[in-house]
């Protein structure tokens, strides 16, 4: 339950911030603000969430097999489903933000930032919505486990 709280909190934070940052450095057009938030943002992402993704995996799989729990089990198989789609939309979540990340050292102000630097910005977003509704939705199988387990 640690390293859940830990990925989801992380998550959830990292895209408060990055979301919050970059709509107040575009509107502010400071572009220092928006290199900040975005260097910030993938270390977060790197440090916090990455770890986290690893030891929850990790820890899953020790403690399903130490409580006897079938990795086949319809819990399991949904919970590992999710965990995976998840992660699916999380990997390309990191590359954009390592993109936009670059793309924004480079631009000499926010008005030089080309409208793929925006629309990327829009799939992050739009990555982040099923990614964080299946993370709610893993922590309330992990909690309440309404399916049969064994």
């Amino acid at each position: 339950m640690i390293s859940a709280s830990v990925l989801f909190g992380s998550g959830l934070g990292t895209a408060f911030f990055c979301w919050f940052g970059y709509r107040s450095a575009v509107s502010r057009s400071d572009i220092g603000a928006l290199r900040t938030t975005l260097r910030m943002t993938v270390l977060a992402d790197l440090w916090l969430t990455a770890p986290a993704v690893v030891f929850q995996a990790a820890s899953g799989i020790v403690l399903m097999g130490s409580l006897g729990w079938s990795l086949t089990s319809a819990w399991s198989i949904a919970v590992w489903s999710m965990f995976l789609v998840v992660g699916a939309c999380w990997l390309p979540v990191v590359a954009i933000q390592i993109h936009l990340s670059k793309v924004a050292v480079a631009a000499t102000s926010i008005g030089t930032l080309p409208q793929d630097f925006h629309r990327k910005f829009r799939a992050w977003f739009a990555l982040g919505v099923p990614a964080f509704t299946l993370t709610m939705v893993l922590f309330y199988f992990m909690v309440a486990k309404p399916l049969a387990i064994e």
